[in-house]
Formats: C-alpha cells, sequence, structure tokens
C-alpha cells in the first residue's frame, strides 16, 4: 500500500515540474513556432519550392537547439524532409520514432482568411496561421515536451531512443514518402512510431486513435464505337459504353449497401464487442453530423453505426462518371467512351493488390462484348491498426490521462495517409498522438489551435517517453 502512495506522490511530484516547466517556457516555445508559421512551406505550389526547403531547414536548426544531436535534411526528388535522432543513456531503453510534417495546405487571404494566413496571430486563447493545427505546432510540441520531460527527471537524454521524421509533401499526397522510408529503413527502425498529424474527439473529450483506413482508387475507361455514332441509326443495335457503365456501377454495391466485388471482404479485420462499445460511449451527435456532411441522411453497410462504417469498415464510392454529351440541348448519339472513377477505403487485414485484382476481374466479368474496358490503378496506401491491448498504445493513453485529468477514450480515422507505410515498412506499431480539434479548421480558412490544447500536447509528451521505457515491451 506504501508502494502505491509513494508512486502516486511521485507522479504527482513529475507532473507538477512538467507543469512548471512548461509555463516558464511558454512564451518562447510559442515565439518559436510563430518564427516557424510565418515560412509558407506550401508544398503543392511550385512557387514555394523554396519556401518548403526553408521550413526543413529551419525545423532542423531548431531540432538542434532542442538539443538533438543529430538533425538533417534529407532529399527526396520532390520537397526535403527532416530527420532527427537523440540516443537515450540507457542502451536497452525502446526506439521511438515520431512522425509529421512541415508542408501546408494553400492559403490566400481572398480563400476566407480573417487575417493573413501567415501572419501568425493569437486571439484570445488560439493561434491562427495556416499549419497552426496542421501540422507544424502538433511537430513543434514535441521539442517542449522532450525538454520538460528532462527537466522533470532530471535526465540529460531521454528515456527512450527518440527520433522524429518530418516530411515535406504530405499535402501534395506523399509521393516520395514510401521511398524515402525503404530507404533510409535502418535508420529509421523503431519499436514504435508516434503519429503527430491527427486530432482529439473534442476539446473536452481527449481520445486516441488507433487506425486509419487504407486507400485504392481507379479509373475504368469503357470504349464502346470508335467515334460517337447516331442513336437512331445505330442505337439498340450496337453496345453502348454510357450504359454499361451504369450497370457497372449499379453493381458496385448489393442491397445491404455491402460492396459486391468478389473477394472484397477477404482478411477484413471485424470489430471485437469492445471496440463496438467504446466507440458507442463517444458523444457523437449525428444530427449535428449530418449538418457538418450537409446532407440529410446517413446511409451505409446494413448492421453498423455510422462510426463504425466510417472508422473501420471498407467501402466503395464513385468519384465520377463521365462521357458522351454533356452540353446544353440534345445530341441524339451512342458516346464512344465512358469513364468511371473509384475509390475504396480499406481497413486492416485487407491487401491493396488483392483487391485490385477483385476489382480488374469483376469489372471484365461485367461489361458486355463489344465494349473495351481498361482499369488503371494508382499508387495505393494501406491500412494500419493497433490492438487496443498494446502496451505502446496503453503508455500513450495513461500520458494523455496524466495531462488532461480525465478518462481518455478511443476512436479511429477513417481518411487514409502515409502512417501505414512506416508501419508496413517498419514493422513496428503506430500510435497516433494529436491534439487537434474538428473546430480547428484543417485545410481550410482561418485555421488555428487551441492554445490550451497545445500546451496539453506538450504535456502529454513529456510523460510519454518514460511511459514507453517503461514497458520494456517487445515490439508486436
Amino acid at each position: 500500500m506504501s508502494k502505491t502512495v509513494d508512486e502516486a506522490v511521485s507522479a504527482d511530484s513529475a507532473t507538477h515540474a512538467v507543469r512548471t516547466y512548461i509555463e516558464n517556457h511558454r512564451t518562447a516555445f510559442l515565439d518559436d513556432l510563430m518564427e516557424w508559421l510565418r515560412i509558407p512551406s506550401v508544398s503543392a505550389q511550385p512557387e514555394h519550392t523554396a519556401d518548403v526547403r526553408r521550413s526543413a531547414d529551419w525545423l532542423a536548426a531548431a531540432l538542434r537547439r532542442t538539443g538533438f544531436p543529430t538533425a538533417e535534411v534529407w532529399e527526396t526528388p520532390g520537397a526535403p524532409a527532416v530527420f532527427a535522432e537523440w540516443p537515450s543513456d540507457d542502451p536497452d531503453a525502446p526506439t521511438v520514432l515520431v512522425y509529421g510534417h512541415h508542408d501546408v495546405q494553400p492559403a490566400a487571404r481572398e480563400d476566407g482568411w480573417d487575417t493573413e494566413p501567415f501572419e501568425p496571430v493569437v486571439q484570445g486563447n488560439r493561434l491562427r496561421a495556416r499549419g497552426a493545427a496542421d501540422d507544424k505546432g502538433q511537430v513543434y510540441f514535441h521539442t517542449l515536451g522532450v525538454r520538460a520531460h528532462l527537466a522533470a527527471t532530471g535526465r540529460t537524454a531521454p528515456a527512450v531512443h527518440l527520433k522524429m521524421l518530418v516530411e515535406g509533401e504530405e499535402e501534395s499526397g506523399s509521393p516520395h514518402f514510401r521511398a524515402l522510408v525503404e530507404q533510409q529503413a535502418d535508420r529509421l527502425a523503431a519499436d514504435t512510431v508516434i503519429v503527430s498529424d491527427t486530432g482529439m474527439w473534442a476539446e473536452d473529450t481527449p481520445t486516441v486513435c488507433t487506425g486509419m483506413r487504407g486507400l485504392a482508387e481507379c479509373e475504368i475507361e469503357l470504349h464502346g464505337p470508335a467515334q460517337d455514332i447516331h442513336s437512331g441509326s445505330f442505337g439498340g443495335a450496337v453496345p453502348n459504353p454510357a450504359t454499361a457503365a451504369a450497370r457497372l456501377v449499379a453493381a458496385l454495391h448489393d442491397e445491404h449497401a455491402r460492396v459486391a466485388v468478389p473477394g472484397f471482404y477477404d482478411g477484413v479485420v471485424e470489430l471485437t464487442d469492445r471496440e463496438r462499445a467504446l466507440f458507442a460511449e463517444l458523444p457523437f451527435d449525428e444530427r449535428s453530423w449530418l449538418d457538418t456532411a450537409r446532407s440529410t441522411a446517413t446511409h451505409g453497410e446494413a448492421g453498423y453505426t455510422t462510426l463504425e462504417r466510417i472508422w473501420a469498415r471498407p467501402t466503395a464510392e464513385v468519384n465520377g462518371i463521365g462521357g458522351g454529351y454533356q452540353g446544353p440541348g440534345s445530341k441524339t448519339i451512342v458516346p464512344s467512351s465512358t469513364t468511371v472513377k473509384l475509390s475504396f477505403r480499406l481497413v486492416a487485414g485487407q491487401d491493396p493488390d488483392h483487391i485490385e485484382k477483385a476489382v480488374r476481374d469483376w469489372a471484365a466479368d461485367r461489361v458486355p462484348a463489344g465494349i473495351r474496358c481498361e482499369v488503371r490503378f494508382g499508387a495505393a496506401t494501406r491500412p494500419c491498426l493497433t490492438p487496443l491491448d498494446h502496451p505502446a498504445l496503453q503508455s500513450v493513453v495513461r500520458a494523455m490521462g496524466r495531462a488532461f485529468g480525465k478518462p481518455v477514450r478511443f476512436t479511429r480515422e477513417g481518411g487514409s495517409g502515409p502512417a501505414a507505410d512506416l508501419q508496413d515498412v517498419l514493422g513496428a506499431p503506430v500510435l497516433f498522438l494529436g491534439v487537434s480539434v474538428p473546430s480547428d479548421g484543417w485545410h481550410a480558412p482561418n485555421e488555428k489551435i487551441e492554445l490550451d490544447l497545445l500546451l496539453k500536447g506538450v504535456e502529454t509528451s513529456a510523460h510519454l517517453w518514460g511511459e514507453l521505457a517503461g514497458n520494456r515491451y517487445e515490439a508486436h
């Protein structure tokens, strides 16, 4: 009993020391962050190529000032990434890799910003600027976090072997990221990956994300006659690619909104009863969610809730259909070709290569004679999922719980990202630590981050390294 009391006192003392350090260094931390936010590192716009490089150089220098003995700018065929490493004094400590990105979305005052997007301003408890939440603020909180960790523990090096990889092309689809990870796999090797490019459910509901869906995209072109032809002379007597496209799209789902491509659900990791119960605990307002979606009704695979559908179930969506005459009035033709664009969100257990083959076979089987079918897939993103009982995940939960002083719940991300490449190449579990909230406006005008939450991110980071070091777990 006395040991438990002693441990509680020790934890309270460490929490107090961390908070004191953060408060004493808050102003300098925010000044530095705002300096970084002034660099318009827009990777999607060629005119900002030099700014993206300047952002990488700035971050590498900042990480060296923080104390990282190694902080390098890594070249790619596109925008540069930043790698930093700070070994622990304990040779047996686990290795942790923090991932984020330093590039940002395009932004201009005329897009609807109330202030200049690359001139950060503090308004009350909010820091407003492009990149404040996505993702510079959430990358940079680790710099103060590790210093607070050292101050509170009396260490001269982190309790874990700490690495950071901050890419410069995430907002452009990370076209060179996987190749970079494969090329540098030895230096990036880690027991755990922490992704700080995500958010929480709400300001009063701290959450940890446990997984992201993967993504496969394709374009299907259906070719009929060699040119548009007269529907009176030939219609009803030759196959119409627009009709074939409509039938193909109609066959994509069954009457229960399940994807009807044979083999599509092969390997899917099903939700456990515990996961479904934890999702159900979240204060989800479906009507409010529909308002955000600008929709009037929910729809999806039968037997699942809205959150389960967008977080933990695979989907197929028709992103566009085009072909034939689209102008005013009529033009009575049988069109020469029609295009269908499809995307598939994948969950743990699904293999993008298997999905590609299944979709190709499905399309070929449903195209009538006289219609030539071409299916083109782009690069796929794999799904990632960390089990709820993984000890590293529990370390993140404990660290966040100490910072926020309340229970931490669990979510997943319906979208996709490069985190899965880290899990796939490095063989390490991917965990998510983010403190942004939906109102922060990622990719939108007037992007901001709540300063109280940003500092809670700092505090969580400060506690996390000791929590992870205490596990001494084997990588799963």
